[in-house]
Parts: structure tokens; C-alpha cells; sequence
């Protein structure tokens, strides 16, 4: 349902409060009251069948006795009663609801059922639920305080959206002090219907909205709330806290992967990908939702210091660079100016030690002359009270100068009472103020990283040459449709060279002759590794040796190598040995792996491996599907990174084959849903390329039913490669319809190159021939499932072209779409658009797209042409505009949840 009827709780033209009361310090006393005082301009009724009058106004007794238009209703009443009032508010047209009330899921079966009614007779009606168990909402630019909060929010840019209650009315209190304010504050409750995804994408569209705070316990439909997020952060913000850094699974697991993957460093990679900031504590949420609602981000790490004590500059440093920030080396030509007016004992360097006498003067014009600095992305000024400072003085020459000022400032007035006005006037003047340098290089820190999350929407992936093939079909010949549920080595090997993974091969022996045998034909040095389906971890029995030279060696190890694990139990069946090839290749042991995540599904692991994967659990968490930036990103984040590019007389490993192969591995797991976990560990990463030298796979022991929909085992929908196709146009040219990607960035602005003015202003309304980043990531970087874009691509000569584009945009209820297309002016008459059009209406069927929609300028004649011939209902607009719609038979594909 996505968005569907939020308005009617968000902007509702009437709202009822059933059980509302005259008591204000009962829960529905408390909602009406807070209505009243909030001066919502539209209706008010409360429901009691007990009263006539509530508050001066008049009261009903039931929800169909109310007179005038109602949107929303608030239920604050005993939680046995709410199924049947959710069906009553179904019944009188009242789409909107908030459940104020607790004693459902939380109280164990009876609530649960209770909760299952609920929503039963909610969809019955397509009435949306909020909560149940939730405090309810306050829209300060709507004038609606439907909360039982005690003080009303401040109007502002920020929503809020929280699953405790009891936070949001601290961060109420906050918010005032310090002069925030809020587009919107949501308790959100239990997430019985109305989820975080649902509020995202509805807030996405809110023009009061700039950014989103969030405050999450649990996250119910991952799909969708990656989904929203990531369109929702390409152009705003998202802060998130994420209480409850789980334990690990105490269940016994077959595989490195699954241990080491814990859920919290999941979501940590689900909120990366999703463009979130995650903070750690409340404080920081705080002081992030502060410069967000008042600063810009930074456009890098770099950070420049202003103060007029050297300790707490030094402390400012220190927090920068215990959480990756940089400080900023300040020019010649700025140490210069400021040596221009600075005492004789400044620092002359960063931090810009302004010593303890600096006078307003100094803080306006130091401030002013590093701004200029182009290798500066923030500057955090930080004063100290002293017997010669103005604290409030210091702050109004700050605010002064940072009126032209683009880049981030941030301000640490340290002390209580003599600093107060300092802060005051920072707090009005929306320069965040913080009462120590590390809570401002937190939050300087954090929204870098934001900044640096959207760096991936503006990078262009490389086109790699990877021959991307899994076919399910084989893969379960070769492990069996009933097959054991750990892989063997040799079995999970197999799996992995079908796929095209680089692996060495290894053999089993169940006898020392059988092993010299294998050894003689693989070639010496070998690797010996103990053969037991009870054991996963070899090297923790004793169970690996390495440099194998000769036939006696191989006969000595076999017997070491079952002495040892019978050292550690009796009972555990050793089988034999496998043999395989020694590397020798110098290089970097690497993990790779992949598990099912109860709340995103299948997600990949890397990291350093070996024996030391446990010990340092120096890894990264990403959820597939991958692209070679992402893949690189993965890399790049552990802390083994610095040995894989080489340091003192070590070569570098081949980082292009490393990233092949990482988006091998997310292709296998994208496409292979049976796999449950799996690590390769180790990978030996080498100058001359990578190797698998270790595998082992877990896999379901059936076969998966077919899912509701594509990919069900996914947060992130892939490429959806089952649209890749080949047509003929008119003439007989043969061209390739298939989605766009990111990879096709180059071959789309050549395309725009050859359109006309005429087609720009046909297709996006202006003539400009100006292409923005911006522009460029919304036509390129799309969610395959919130956007169908295809494009026709002609190749010729090994010379590929795109030569038109069409595209269906879909509404949040997932069912609607607007349409659009254009086609490169020499392809133009062609039938190319044709082609694209009737392709791209197939798409939306196969999708579950019923109503399409278009809007076209009036002279756009081809364009209207093209849609009458194919049933749409052409209508003239006013401006100059067109409007047309058409609606689509049921297809038999997918519907994207």
C-alpha cells in the first residue's frame, strides 16, 4: 500500500479522538487537548458515548454519528475495542487511523490476535493504521498536535520519526532549547500496518521536509525501506540511531560467515547502502539533527580548527582522527593572511591557535580568511572563557561573517553561565553550538559521511570484462535436490569453477597410498587438510599442513594429521585427507562469504581470513547486488586494506581481480537463492591475480518455492536482466532493448549530445543543454523496483550507441506510473520510439502497472501521436500541456513489494 491515504492522517481535513475525555491527564483527555491548543483549523469531534460536551465541544457517541467530514481518528481507548472501531472508521470512510492504545503484540497471543484483527478490518476498508502502542503525531506547519505529549514541536525542516514514545518527548525538549524545529514528529509504535519505508517515500514528497531523523528498534519490510531511503537520501538526508547491537546467534554454525556477521554490522551495511548516517548515541542524533536543520554538508573530511587555547584544539584533532576524518593543511597562501594579523605566537598552523586574549575581531577575520582555503571542507571554532574574553561577542563576529559562507561551521562555546549568550545568539543565528570540540567532530564526521555515501550515486562504475553466468538448474544437478546440507570442500569447489571462481582444485584421499597418488599427478608442494564432514574450522584441530615436498611427507602427514584431530576427540569421523596444489604465490589471505539475514536476506562478507579471520574480525558487511564501485568500496572499508595495496617491499595485490571477483560472488548469491552461508577462506590475494583456496557452502536442502516475487531473498532488487532482448527496427536494424544501468553513464550523455533543442524541450521541458550530476544519477542510478527504464542501444562496428530511452517512474501504491521517452534526434522516424514504448508498456504489465500516465507540451505532435495509436486517452491541459492516461490489462509477472 505504500503511501496510499497517509494523507488522511498527515493533512486530514477533519479528526475524530475516540475515548476522549475531560481529563487532561488521561490519554484521550490529553490528544483532544492538545488539538484544541494547537489550533487546528479544520473539524474537531470527539467520540464518548458517556458525555454530550468534551472540552466545550460538542461529543458523540459512536464513529458513525459523526456529522461532517472526518479523515482521521485516534483511538485512544482499551485495546480489545480497537478491531471493532477500525472497522467502524472502515464503514464511515474514515481512511486514517492512530492506535494510541497498548496490550497487543508486546502482551504475548491474545494481543497478537488482537493486532491480526486489527489489520484484517483496516484492509478490508483501506484504512491505514499508525501504531498500535504509540504516543501519535505532531505536524507543527499543519497546526496538529494529535500526541499525548506535554509541550507542542517547533515548525522546521525535520521529520522525526521514532519507535519510542518516551524519546520523543525528550527530543521535544531539546528541540526547543536549542531552537530546533520539525516538519513532522511520528511515533511510530509497533509498525502494526504504516512502517518506516511507508513514511520515507511519503515525506520524500513533503515540501516542509528536508530531512529525516530517525530512531529504529526493528526494521519490518527491508526491501521497501531500503527502497524509500535511497531515494529519499540522493537529495536529503537520513540520520538514523539503531538500538539493540544484538548478540551473535548462539546457534551452532557451520561456517566462519555466520559467526562473524553479526546482525548489527548487517544493518550497519544496509544503512551504508541506503545512504543513511548512522549515529551511536542520543546525544549524537541530537547534535546531527542541529546542523542538519541549520548547515550544509561538507564537501570532504577536512577539517580546520579556530580557538584560542591549544589543549582543547589538540582534543578536537585527536576526535577527528580516531574516527577517519582529516585535519586540513592550510595553504601558504592562507598562513600568509593570517600572519598578516595574528599575534607573533599564533600557531601557524591547523588548529589555528588564535591564543587566550583574541578578540571578537580576530575570531571574525580568522574565520573569514580560512573559509577561503580550498583544501578546507568545515571549520569547527571553538572559544574558551578567560578573564579577557567575550564569549558573546566572539560569537556575533562569528555569525556575521559566516552569512557568506558556504561551507560547514561549527561552534564549541566551552563553560556554562559566561558562555550562555554565545550560545544563545549561535542557537538564532543557525551555527550549531556544542559544549565540547568531540560531540562537534562526531556530528562534522557524521555528515561527511553522508556526503561520501552519495559519492557512490556520482561514480561512474567501470565496465568490467566478466563472463556473469549461474545456471540454478546446473548447480543443483551437481549438489543433488536433496542434497546434504553442508557442502564438502571438493563439492563446494566444484560449485564455485562452474561459476567461475579461480579455484584449486582439490581432490580427497581416503588412504595415505590414494594421497601420494593425488600428490604425484597435482605436482609437490601440496596441501594436506583433513577430510571429516564433522569439522568446519580445520585448522583449529590441527587439521592443515602446508609445503608438503614428497611422497614420505604425505604418509607422515596423514597420519599426523588424524592423530591430531583424535587428540581432540575420539569420536569425530575422519574420513581421510583432501590434497590440492600449493601456492606459493606471495599474497594477502583474504575471506569472502555470504549468509541470510532474518531482516535483509542474503548478505556478503569480507575481510582479512586465514587463521587470524576470528581473531581480528577485521571485516566488512555489504548486501548484493554489486557493481565494480561497490565492490571496491567493500575493499577498501577493512583495515587490511593498506596490505593489499602494497607497504614496505610488499607487492600489491591485483585489486581489479579481487573486485571480479567479489562481484562474481554477489552475482552467485544474487541468483542462487538455495545458498543459506558460505566462506571462501582463505582467497589468496596476489600480485598475479586471486585463488579460492579454501570453500565451504551450506545450502537449503529443497528447493525454495517460487517466491511472491523476484529476488524475494534480496533487500535490493538487481539488474533485471530477464528484459534484455533483441528487435529489429523498420529498416531491419537490429538494436538491444534492455534496462539502463549505471555503467551506461558515458553512453547517455553521448546520446544527449545529439539531441535537438526541440527534443529537450520535449523531453525534459527546457532547452538547456546543460546535463547536471544530479540529472545524470536520476536518469542512470535508478531502483529497479521503484523505476522501469529501458533504453535501445545499437551496436555497429564494435561502436555501441544509445539511441533513445523510455521510462515509467512508478507511484508508491506500486500500481501507477508516469510515463516518458525520447530518442536520439538521428534516430528519430525510425520506429524507435515505437519500439521503446510498446516494450516498456509490456514491462508495466509484467510488473503489475494498471495505470500509466503521461504529460506531454501541446506541440509535442509525434509524442501524442505515438500515444493515441496505442489506446491512451489524450486530453488538452491548460499551459500549453497534454495530458494522457491508459490502463493495463493484468499482466502475469511480478508486483515489487
Amino acid at each position: 500500500m505504500s503511501t496510499q491515504n497517509l494523507e488522511k492522517i498527515f493533512s486530514p481535513a477533519g479528526i475524530a479522538v475516540i475515548g476522549a475525555g475531560d481529563d487532561p491527564k488521561s490519554v484521550g483527555g490529553s490528544i483532544f487537548k492538545n488539538l484544541i491548543d494547537s489550533g487546528f483549523e479544520g473539524s474537531l469531534f470527539p467520540v464518548n458515548p458517556n458525555r454530550k460536551m468534551v472540552q466545550g465541544v460538542k461529543a458523540y457517541p459512536t464513529v458513525g454519528e459523526l456529522p461532517g467530514k472526518t479523515d482521521l481518528a485516534v483511538i485512544a481507548t482499551p485495546a480489545p475495542t480497537v478491531p471493532d472501531l477500525v472497522d467502524q472508521c472502515g464503514r464511515a470512510g474514515i481512511l486514517g487511523v492512530i492506535v494510541t492504545s497498548a496490550g497487543f503484540r508486546e502482551s504475548g497471543k491474545g494481543g497478537e490476535d488482537l493486532a491480526l484483527r486489527v489489520l484484517e478490518n483496516a484492509r478490508t476498508h483501506g484504512v491505514r493504521i499508525l501504531g498500535p502502542n504509540c504516543l501519535g503525531i505532531i505536524m507543527p506547519h499543519g497546526k496538529i498536535n494529535a500526541s499525548f505529549t506535554a509541550s507542542p514541536a517547533l515548525p522546521g525542516p525535520i521529520a522525526f520519526i521514532s519507535q519510542s514514545g518516551a524519546l520523543c518527548t525528550a527530543v521535544i525538549e531539546w528541540a526547543k532549547l536549542n531552537h530546533v524545529g520539525f516538519s513532522a514528529f511520528v511515533s511510530i509504535g509497533e509498525m502494526l500496518d504504516v512502517d518506516f519505508g511507508d513514511l520515507i517515500d511519503y515525506f520524500g514528497s513533503d515540501a516542509h521536509t528536508r530531512s529525516i531523523v530517525l530512531y529504529a528498534e526493528s526494521v519490518t519490510n527491508a526491501r521497501k525501506f531500503i527502497s524509500a531511503a535511497r531515494a529519499f537520501t540522493r537529495t536529503k538526508p537520513i540520520i538514523a540511531i539503531k538500538s539493540g547491537r544484538f548478540a551473535e546467534s548462539t546457534r551452532a554454525i557451520a561456517s566462519h560467515t555466520g559467526t562473524m556477521a553479526g546482525e548489527d554490522l548487517v544493518f550497519e551495511a544496509a544503512f551504508h547502502r541506503a545512504g543513511i548516517v548512522r549515529v551511536e548515541e542520543i546525544a549524537d542524533l541530537f547534535n546531527c539533527a542541529e546542523i542538519l536543520a541549520k548547515q550544509r554538508n561538507p564537501r570532504g573530511p577536512r577539517l580546520a580548527v579556530v580557538t584560542n587555547a591549544g589543549g582543547p584544539g589538540i582534543m578536537a584533532t585527536d576526535a577527528l582522527m580516531a574516527r577517519g576524518g582529516v585535519m586540513a593543511d592550510l595553504s601558504p597562501e592562507t598562513l600568509k593572511a593570517l600572519e598578516a594579523f595574528l599575534p607573533a605566537y599564533w600557531s601557524r598552523s591547523n588548529p589555528v591557535d588564535l591564543l587566550g586574549d583574541a578578540s571578537p575581531e580576530l575570531y571574525g577575520k580568522a574565520l573569514e580568511v580560512v573559509a577561503r582555503d580550498e583544501g578546507v571542507d568545515g571549520i569547527l571554532v571553538i572559544l574558551t572563557p578567560q578573564a579577557m574574553t567575550d564569549a558573546t561577542g566572539s560569537a556575533a563576529a562569528i555569525a556575521e561573517k559566516a552569512t557568506g559562507i558556504e561551507k560547514p561551521i561549527l561552534a564549541s562555546w566551552m563553560g556554562h553561565e559566561t558562555v550562555r549568550g554565545g550560545r544563545s545568539l549561535f542557537n538564532e543565528k543557525g551555527i550549531p553550538t556544542y559544549a565540547t570540540p568531540e560531540q562537534a567532530v562526531k556530528t562534522f564526521v557524521s555528515m561527511y559521511e553522508y556526503s561520501h555515501n552519495l559519492e557512490l550515486l556520482y561514480e561512474t562504475p567501470k565496465e568490467l570484462d566478466i563472463d556473469l553466468f549461474v545456471d540454478p538448474a546446473e548447480l543443483d544437478r551437481l549438489i543433488g535436490q536433496e542434497g546434504p546440507v553442508t557442502l564438502s570442500e571438493v563439492l563446494s569447489k566444484r560449485l564455485l569453477k562452474n561459476c567461475g571462481f579461480p579455484v584449486v582444485e582439490t581432490f580427497e584421499a581416503r588412504s595415505p597410498d590414494e594421497a601420494v597418488q593425488i600428490a604425484r599427478r597435482v605436482g609437490y608442494p601440496v596441501v594436506l587438510k583433513v577430510l571429516s564432514p564433522e569439522i568446519s574450522h580445520k585448522s583449529d584441530y590441527g587439521g592443515v599442513l602446508l609445503g608438503i615436498e614428497n611422497d614420505d611427507a604425505v604418509v607422515r602427514g596423514f597420519d599426523r594429521i588424524t592423530t591430531n584431530v583424535w587428540a581432540r576427540s575420539l569420536e569425530i569421523n575422519v574420513e581421510g585427507v583432501t590434497v590440492q596444489k600449493m601456492i606459493e604465490e606471495e599474497g594477502c589471505e583474504l575471506i569472502l562469504g555470504a549468509k541470510k539475514d532474518p531482516v535483509f536476506g542474503s548478505v556478503l562478507l569480507f575481510g582479512t581470513g586465514g587463521v587470524a579471520a576470528e581473531i581480528f574480525r577485521d571485516r566488512a558487511v555489504a548486501l548484493p547486488p554489486l557493481n565494480e564501485r561497490l565492490a571496491r568500496r567493500l575493499i577498501e572499508s577493512i583495515r587490511g586494506y593498506r596490505l593489499l595495496t602494497g607497504i614496505r617491499e610488499r607487492l600489491p595485490a591485483d585489486l581489479d581481480a579481487l573486485g571480479k571477483i567479489l562481484i562474481r560472488l554477489s552475482y552467485l548469491i544474487v541468483h542462487y537463492p538455495r545458498i543459506v552461508e558460505m566462506d571462501i577462506n582463505p582467497l589468496l590475494a596476489g600480485p598475479e591475480g586471486v585463488w579460492v583456496l579454501d570453500a565451504r557452502i551450506v545450502v537449503d536442502r529443497k528447493q525454495p518455492e517460487k517466491p511472491a516475487r523476484p529476488y524475494d531473498h534480496l533487500a535490493i532488487r538487481p539488474y533485471p536482466e530477464q528484459y534484455l532482448k533483441t528487435a529489429a527496427l523498420r529498416d531491419g536494424t537490429s538494436v538491444i532493448l534492455r534496462p539502463i544501468c549505471p555503467e551506461d553513464v558515458p553512453l547517455w550523455h553521448d546520446m544527449i549530445d545529439t539531441f535537438s533543442k526541440e527534443t529537450m524541450r520535449f523531453r525534459f521541458f527546457t532547452d538547456r543543454r546543460e546535463i547536471s550530476r544530479k540529472m545524470e544519477v536520476r536518469c542512470c542510478f535508478i531502483d529497479y523496483d521503484k523505476e522501469i527504464a529501458l533504453v535501445a542501444e545499437c551496436r555497429r562496428n564494435g561502436e555501441r550507441k544509445l539511441i533513445g530511452v523510455s521510462r515509467i517512474s512508478l507511484h508508491p501504491d506500486m500500481e501507477t506510473g508516469d510515463f516518458a521517452i525520447a530518442v536520439s534526434d538521428p534516430w528519430q522516424g525510425k520506429g524507435v520510439g515505437a519500439l521503446l514504448t510498446d516494450y516498456v508498456l509490456e514491462v508495466a504489465r509484467d510488473r503489475g502497472v494498471h495505470n500509466i500516465r503521461v504529460n506531454v507540451l501541446a506541440d509535442n505532435q509525434k509524442i501524442i501521436d505515438l500515444m493515441r495509436h496505442r489506446g491512451f486517452d489524450v486530453r488538452f491541459a491548460a499551459a500549453g500541456m497534454v495530458t494522457a492516461s491508459l490502463t493495463l490489462s493484468p499482466g502475469q509477472g511480478d508486483k515489487p513489494g
